[in-house]
């Protein structure tokens, strides 16, 4: 293994397989730290980690453990996955892990760049966009667990970070590779560590992939390591594909802007059945009456419980934040179970939180990567008769749903 990779949600760790994959490495997906060595044949390896949301201290530590663990596979140069919209805290969890894997492997100088200007991030003047629109005015402002209510990611960073934090502006970065490095080395003997990067086009992250070569810690969303994999010698090439028959169910907790469109469209063509938060909680509804119903419907069933932000927000306000969030996770992944026990072959997810719920409910530790389905979301496959595409709550065209089980069934 050469590039070991943390990512701080399932979603975001299959996204950057996915990007790694297409530029021709050969990559394995683990969920959480693995307890045995990696295939020989494994170039990169992406250590998915559900340690977005939860307390940074156990965010730092459960990224440490991941850590050692791939400088224990021999690898060279190491990468921090974050999602392209920042989400975190002014608290982290961002920064402090940051921070705990540049101490730990003695990296002075670090990239931050979560653009991906093919889902439409980008980052301009340290500001964090959403195709034309700041962050703070995308809809992410108002998210449940990671409201971002703050464009300027060197400001946020600043929160979150005991170290300075720098920036190379859009006019260094596109004058190239040399350029940018110069940038980087005055802000690193001007003593920042954490370096904000711009990039709005592809283009940008190449040339920031390239400036990467020798150091020893990058972090970003998956876009910046679109130019990582050409430092191994490696080169892009087509991403092999077995197709899945057999039962497909989608899954969405999510309440993003992307996924609330998505549903609605997938409630007009295919039987869906929204999930109750409160009748979760109270335990009036449960799994098995669910996966009951998804496996006997026809079509692509989705159960989902993707609901606007005022309404979340009730249902925070009335059980509390954790107890509600916990239940949702808990009962999907529940679902999950008894549903792939029933026959569940294909299983689509939408948002991060209910995805690593999902994939640690299945007990997947290792998932082969295949083709994309949607910038950032690849086809998956967990097993000998199952399928996964596990989506991030922002990304996917409106009829995702039906793309993702396309690609899965062949």
């Amino acid at each position: 293994m050469r590039l070991g990779c943390i990512g701080d949600d399932f979603t975001g760790s299959s996204d950057l397989a996915n990007t790694l994959a297409k530029q021709g490495m050969r990559v394995t997906q683990y969920s959480g730290t693995p307890r045995t060595d990696a295939a020989e044949t494994v170039d990169a390896g992406v250590v998915a980690l559900k340690s977005r949301s939860i307390d940074p201290g156990d965010a730092v530590a459960q990224s440490l453990e991941a850590l050692d663990w791939l400088k224990s596979q021999g690898c060279e140069q190491f990468f921090f996955k974050y999602c392209s919209t920042f989400d975190s805290t002014p608290e982290g969890n961002i920064g402090p892990v940051a921070d705990a894997l540049a101490e730990a492997l003695d990296a002075q100088k670090v990239i931050v760049c979560p653009a991906f200007p093919g889902t439409g991030r980008s980052v301009y003047q340290g500001h964090l966009f959403v195709k034309d629109t700041l962050l703070s005015e995308s809809g992410m402002q108002t998210h449940p667990l990671t409201p971002m209510t703050d464009p300027d990611i060197r400001r946020w960073l600043t929160r979150q970070s005991r170290f300075s934090v720098g920036h190379v502006a859009a006019q260094h970065v596109q004058s190239g590779t040399d350029a940018i490095r110069q940038c980087i080395e005055s802000e690193h003997h001007s003593g920042k560590r954490l370096i904000v990067i711009d990039a709005i086009r592809d283009e940008d992250l190449i040339e920031i992939g390239k400036t990467a070569k020798d150091l020893r810690l990058v972090t970003g969303g998956s876009g910046v390591a679109l130019g990582l994999p050409a430092n191994f010698g490696c080169t892009p090439s087509l991403v092999p594909w077995t197709p899945q028959p057999g039962k497909s169910i989608v899954l969405s907790g999510s309440c993003s802007l992307a996924t609330r469109r998505q549903v609605k469209a997938h409630i007009a063509q295919h039987p869906s059945r929204e999930v109750n938060a409160a009748e979760v909680i109270e335990g009036h509804l449960t799994a098995e009456e669910t996966a009951d119903w998804l496996l006997g419907s026809e079509g692509i069933p989705m159960a989902f419980s993707s609901a606007d932000p005022d309404i979340v927000a009730d249902i925070q306000a009335t059980y509390g934040r954790e107890r509600s969030a916990a239940a949702l996770e808990t009962f999907f992944s529940d679902v999950a179970k008894v549903a792939r026990a029933g026959g569940a072959t294909r299983i689509i997810t939408a948002g991060g939180e209910t995805s690593g719920a999902i994939v640690e409910g299945l007990g997947l530790e290792t998932l082969e990567i295949g083709p994309e389905i949607d910038p950032g979301v690849p086809a998956l496959r967990a097993g000998p008769d199952l399928v996964v595409a596990l989506k991030s709550g922002n990304f996917g065209a409106e009829d995702f749903f039906e793309k993702a089980d396309r690609m899965l069934k062949g």
